[in-house]
């Protein structure tokens, strides 16, 4: 894999409208929340969601006191902004997920929909994560399952060359990724988070059947479903909440990520390229003390550009 993984930039895009609004996709989204809701802790200090695009489930996170918006598209984090940039409890900000722009060990809550699929490299995104996750947070995360039903299916058809049953992630289309459960519970021991609950979720993501039946019987019955997931998951999503740093160990700073943390006051940004911490903006520009890095982040009306140095 190449030193920079690539990384799906939906800059632009009319990703709302053309996938959720008017799409046919309330099932996905009432059955997400459900998940959602059954591993989110509902209150905290700080939260922040990877992916959160034009800001879809936002109002699920109403009960933390600082909440973060992350995106690598700068467009659909404005879309976002169009409609919670009112409230000061929300920060947007963009950015590369293989450097995140935050201190060490700064978020309560970390949650994860629907984005890990265009990981090129999941690994590197839990080391990031592990990071920048409080001693005992959480971390809610959605996967897309190579295991399921219909992968299964059409591999025993012989309709898909690739096997649903190995545990290497498959790349079905460029940046889309299936993981298989197994290897994401590997992945994520590894960045020493400990797995806990597991829900299978969206059992009945198929057109005809959602034309079929009501949507509200469709979340009924995949709410019931959804505890399937403890003995495993055939869905099509899974969601798995786990603990950092994982069970029975202690988290150990690290002083040399970030040096000399202490000595700017509340501190919460971080040089994506050094990891020096950043203190508060002056002109529009978060300035790194680093001498040797001395980058700068544009803030351009409320968004941290952390995308690229504005110099």
């Amino acid at each position: 894999m190449a030193d920079k993984p690539p990384v799906c930039d939906y800059e632009g895009s009319d990703y709302r409208t053309r996938f959720w609004e008017g799409q046919g996709r309330g099932y996905e989204d009432q059955v997400e929340r459900v998940a959602l809701r059954r591993l989110l802790p509902p209150t905290g200090r700080t939260l922040i969601e990877i992916g959160a695009g034009f800001g879809r489930l936002a109002d699920e996170y109403l009960g933390y006191e600082t909440v973060v918006l992350f995106d690598y598209s700068r467009s659909l984090l404005r879309e976002a902004q169009a409609v919670w940039g009112h409230d000061p409890r929300f920060l947007f900000v963009a950015g590369n997920w293989y450097q995140m722009p935050f201190i060490p060990g700064l978020f309560d809550t970390m949650v994860q929909v629907r984005t890990l699929h265009h990981a090129a490299d999941a690994p590197a995104l839990f080391a990031q994560l592990a990071r920048i996750a409080r001693p005992g947070g959480r971390y809610v995360l959605e996967f897309a399952n190579k295991q399921n039903v219909k992968a299964i299916g059409r591999y025993w058809l012989r309709r898909q060359s690739w096997s649903p049953f190995t545990l290497s992630p498959v790349e079905f289309v460029a940046l889309n990724f299936d993981f298989h459960p197994r290897w994401i519970r590997q992945q994520l021991h590894a960045a020493r988070f400990s797995p806990g609950r597991t829900l299978a979720v969206s059992y009945f993501r198929f057109a005809p059947l959602k034309r079929l039946l009501p949507t509200r019987l469709l979340v009924t019955l995949d709410g019931m479903m959804q505890h399937t997931g403890r003995i495993g998951q055939l869905s099509p999503s899974v969601f798995v909440v786990s603990a950092h740093p994982a069970i029975g160990e202690t988290a150990v700073p690290d002083v040399t990520a970030v040096p000399d943390a202490s000595a700017v006051a509340n501190t919460f940004f971080a040089c994506p390229l050094c990891q020096s911490p950043l203190g508060s903006a002056v002109n529009g520009r978060l300035l790194c003390p680093n001498s040797v890095c001395a980058r700068q982040w544009q803030v351009d009306n409320g968004l941290y550009d952390f995308k690229e140095p504005f110099a």
